[in-house]
């Protein structure tokens, strides 16, 4: 009987008609204590009979029999995988839990943080190879993905989703910008809600906003809302207050904020955006206050938003809200009782009204997901790219933001560029800020004598209390709106959303109020002259040349 059963074991795993296997992501340095957490990922079709994985150290195989068809999970300890991302793996390789199939095992695998490798076999023969830092370079929370055969085409972290880019045909567009007639359009959009709303906003704080979701809500409509749990600063008395009334109308909160136990997927959710009975989404530049959606008549932000009607692209920015909310770090949020915002005594005539087209063409842009088609819209520009920004930030002292560098790239092609900044205190005083990028930029321009000029907004002109925008105009067709900032941290590491409208008409709609914001602004910032700042940026000016010229010598 025992030489019958060795046989039929031999049999099944001799019967191995060959796998198509790949380790196609990986983390080896997670969040919880003692990486207990870290977890390989394989795809492929095929029996497991003759796979093994090793770092060199430890490593595993399968029991025999067992079978790929898709993706399949193994994780040191499935446990702590649940613990981390609320599902079970498909194998661990510490026996943790009675419900969790175990791998085959020697010496226990463990991947190293800093300097390590993993290695596929199929039987004998090697057929992947991955090794860190030589391959990718390592960081905590970082999950390494094999996307089109190259490591880390994105940089993604633990429970951050990796959404597709994706295109929405013949959907109905709405414009608006702040503050011109931002605070009219969100109450008649909330006002045309039946059944559900969706919410995500950074920050939201106005009692206006505040009581039209109360008033949708008291006429039965679902409302879920979603903020930042640990904005910059905190969250303020303000925003505690309107987010405490909410709650108390009946309206659930929820918060997205890391602890000591859960470490949340995004260093911020800073997204701006609502979905409307899963047929509309309503997204914007300017967080929920009365600074990005004043009254009309009043002063605030210089934001731009739009209001987009299609069943699909609302569906897909309602998995995106659904995702974000089952986050294990997404928590209820109650607020509490204080004072609450007052909007801006402050006049200003409305310029700009709402204004509807039809026929366009949109494509979601997420960060950190698909914010690289930012790269693709400016370098996609013919004629003309405007640029209009609350700041922009270069990687490093000697290396151009990404999506500034692609502006200067097309400015060299003889498209003509231009970069307007924000010129509030905050974005002028310091010695490496928005005065100090147009001077770089206009010295770009110069010394390359390509059309390329940036200005800082004049906001006693204009009578906007501060450029908050994150916008982009190609060739008078193609606009961006998003919340997306021009730093290192935003596209890569924050949850943002945003959409590239493809109309004429949108086009030239948020061109009419780039123009309006350009033309009186100035080439610098309006305050006293600072020598140690000119002296300090006049040295990285300088530095920048040398490496922009070394770079289009080679």
């Amino acid at each position: 009987m025992r030489r019958l059963l060795v046989l039929i074991l031999l049999l099944c795993c001799t019967g191995y008609a060959g796998a198509q296997v790949r380790i196609t992501g990986f983390c080896p340095d997670p969040y919880l204590h003692d990486d207990a957490d870290e977890y390989i990922v394989l795809s492929g079709n095929g029996s497991l009979d003759m796979i093994s994985i090793t770092d060199g150290n430890g490593g595993f195989r399968f029991p025999c029999g067992t079978v790929i068809n898709g993706d399949l999970t193994i994780a040191r300890n499935g446990k702590a995988y649940r613990q981390s991302h609320g599902t079970a793996p498909d194998f661990e390789w510490l026996d943790s839990s009675p419900d969790i199939p175990d791998v085959i095992g020697g010496r226990p695998l463990c991947m190293a943080n800093a300097n390590d490798s993993l290695i596929l076999y199929d039987g004998t023969d090697l057929v992947q190879s991955v090794a860190w830092p030589r391959d990718v370079k390592p960081r905590e929370g970082q999950v390494h993905y094999l996307e089109d055969g190259v490591w880390d085409r994105r940089t993604l972290m633990l429970g951050q989703s990796r959404f597709a880019p994706a295109e929405f045909r013949n959907v109905t567009v709405t414009t608006f910008v702040s503050p011109d007639c931002s605070d009219e359009l969100f109450s008649g959009v909330v006002s045309t809600a039946s059944k559900e709303i969706l919410l995500n906003v950074y920050e939201f704080s106005s009692p206006s906003m505040g009581a039209s979701l109360a008033g949708a809500n008291g006429r039965g409509v679902n409302i879920t809302m979603l903020v930042e749990g640990g904005p910059v600063g905190g969250i303020g008395k303000e925003e505690r207050a309107a987010l405490f009334q909410l709650n108390r109308s009946g309206i659930p909160v929820y918060a997205m904020v890391s602890t000591k136990d859960v470490h949340a997927p995004y260093r911020y959710d800073h997204a701006k955006y609502l979905v409307i009975d899963r047929r509309a989404v309503l997204l914007a530049s300017e967080n929920f206050k009365y600074s990005g959606f004043a009254s009309t008549g009043t002063t605030g932000n210089r934001g731009w938003g739009v209001m987009l009607e299609d069943p699909g692209l609302a569906g897909y920015f309602s998995t995106v809200f659904t995702m974000d909310l089952a986050a294990p770090s997404t928590v209820p949020y109650n607020g509490s009782y204080g004072p609450l915002e007052s909007p801006s005594s402050e006049k200003r005539p409305a310029e700009f009204s709402p204004m509807k087209f039809e026929g366009a063409t949109v494509k979601p842009v997420l960060a950190p997901d698909t914010s690289d088609q930012i790269t693709r819209l400016i370098a996609s520009a013919d004629r003309t790219v405007e640029i209009e920004e609350m700041y922009i930030k270069n990687e490093t002292p000697l290396t151009l933001n990404p999506y500034l560098a692609e502006a200067i790239n097309a400015s060299q092609r003889g498209v003509r560029v231009r970069v307007l900044l924000d010129s509030s205190w905050y974005d002028t005083e310091g010695p490496n800020d928005n005065d100090e990028m147009v001077a770089l930029i206009n010295r770009i321009g110069a010394t390359e004598h390509v059309p390329l000029e940036a200005r800082c907004a004049n906001l006693r002109v204009s009578r906007i209390t501060t450029i908050h925008n994150k916008g982009v105009i190609v060739d008078d067709q193609k606009v961006l709106v998003s919340s997306i900032n021009w730093n290192s941290n935003s596209p890569q590491f924050n949850r943002e959303a945003g959409v590239i409208i493809e109309h004429p008409g949108v086009a030239r709609y948020f061109r009419a109020a780039f123009e309006d914001d350009w033309n009186p602004a100035v080439a610098t910032s309006e305050q006293k002259t600072d020598y140690v700042k000119l002296i300090a940026a006049g040295v990285l000016i300088v530095l920048l040349l040398v490496v922009w010229y070394r770079r289009h010598r080679t």
